[in-house]
């Protein structure tokens, strides 16, 4: 029987195949400045709905695609404009709905923080309950997209780090990894635990991803 893959293995092979965030694969160059922020805001706004990641990233990379990564082009696109670049990333299950929401989200945000989330992290001051909660006070933004939102962006908002939610500790438990954040954020620099959560989330998701690293963790021992 070969030995138990060691922790520092498992998270080596996870982060070799699936270490990529999902801000990166929406191909979001996330940066402490507004534009990349509010994408990141509306991918987790997107990936919080009950759809595929995957159909989420496409979507928000439809968005982008048609000018509309900033909270102003957002909140002054016609809805149909909205509504015509969700259905090209294949979110069509809730298309109208998420136009809407969208729209009025970027307008809220606006009007409160003059469409930079860079305030709403001022007026939080480290506190992670009051960002969750500034975040779901925007339409559409639920807990599991607060979250989701938090869990990406705690590379460049290290106060809020390490924030691993319930999906990535699944995905923790699924792979025999530690169940503890901190024990957690020990097996990687302190810059790559949202690429971890990322990675953690997938494994999660895809039970054949945790089968995947197992065995390439094994190969290094």
């Amino acid at each position: 029987m070969s030995p138990r893959p060691a922790h520092q293995d498992l998270v080596r092979a996870l982060l070799d195949r699936h270490g990529r965030t999902y801000a990166a694969e929406a191909g979001i160059r996330l940066r402490d400045t507004p534009q990349p922020l509010y994408q990141l805001l509306v991918l987790a706004d997107l990936l919080g709905a009950r759809i595929r990641a995957s159909v989420a990233v496409a979507a928000a990379r439809a968005l982008f695609h048609a000018g509309l990564g900033t909270p102003r082009r957002m909140a002054d696109a016609p809805w149909r404009q909205r509504v015509e670049a969700l259905g090209a990333g294949g979110y069509r299950r809730y298309d109208e709905s998420t136009a809407t929401r969208l729209g009025d989200g970027a307008r809220l945000l606006l009007d409160r923080y003059g469409g930079d989330l860079r305030r709403m992290r001022e007026a939080a001051d480290g506190d992670l309950g009051a960002l969750r909660g500034a975040l779901q006070e925007l339409p559409g933004v639920g807990p599991a997209g607060s979250g989701i939102f938090v869990r990406e962006v705690q590379g460049v908002w290290p106060e809020f780090a390490p924030y691993l939610d319930a999906k990535a500790l699944q995905g923790a438990r699924r792979l025999g990894l530690p169940e503890d954040p901190d024990r957690l954020r020990r097996l990687v620099p302190a810059a790559g635990t949202a690429a971890l959560a990322s990675a953690l989330v997938r494994a999660a998701l895809d039970p054949s991803v945790a089968e995947e690293v197992r065995e390439r963790a094994g190969q290094f021992a």
